[in-house]
């Protein structure tokens, strides 16, 4: 089996974005500024002409996949900084009206199923979240931190020792863009 001297990738960087690669890697835009610390010994990153390249010398399996995830992280960084990320929900109810209310970095959910205590769910990072009549939108320039409060928010209206089928109240993920 004949192993590849060195393996190259390359993410062009839109107009308006700015990268800075030291320790860290910066990525600044209009939107805010994204910083990410990768530990990956073999995987050398570089910025060259309006270009992030990614470079592993004599790659095993596990640098092309390290390789691959960089990538991955990078441009959904830059995607974030140009159109961000939005998150729809849809709130559900049949039984009991719940009422969803968002105070600081948590989202309280109140009456769920008629229950005496709110149920809360913690917003990461700069997530910005509305409430608008029964939908809820989840936006934010980071995609773990919007992906995550989406997940927090679904999670809070999990239903344990009801029947399901019976039960489908809750909030749910409906679309994302």
């Amino acid at each position: 089996m004949a192993q590849v001297a060195i393996l190259r990738d390359e993410i062009l960087i839109p107009e308006g974005i700015k990268v800075t690669i030291k320790d860290e890697i910066v990525v600044t835009g209009s939107k805010g500024e994204l910083k990410r610390k990768f530990k990956s010994r073999n995987i050398k990153i570089s910025e060259d002409d309006g270009k992030i390249i990614l470079e592993a010398p004599f790659p095993k399996k596990r640098d092309k996949a390290m390789l691959g995830t960089i990538k991955s992280h990078l441009t959904n960084m830059i995607i974030g900084l140009t159109d961000g990320f939005n998150y729809k929900m849809k709130i559900v109810y049949a039984h009991f009206p719940m009422t969803v209310k968002v105070s600081g970095d948590k989202v309280n959910i109140d009456n769920f199923l008629g229950e005496r205590h709110p149920r809360t769910a913690k917003i990461l990072g700069e997530t910005k979240v509305q409430v608008k009549g029964d939908e809820v939108i989840v936006k934010g320039i980071n995609k773990e931190d919007v992906g995550q409060t989406m997940a927090n928010i679904e999670q809070a209206t999990k239903i344990k020792g009801r029947d399901p089928r019976v039960f489908q109240d809750g909030i749910y993920l409906i679309s994302k863009e």
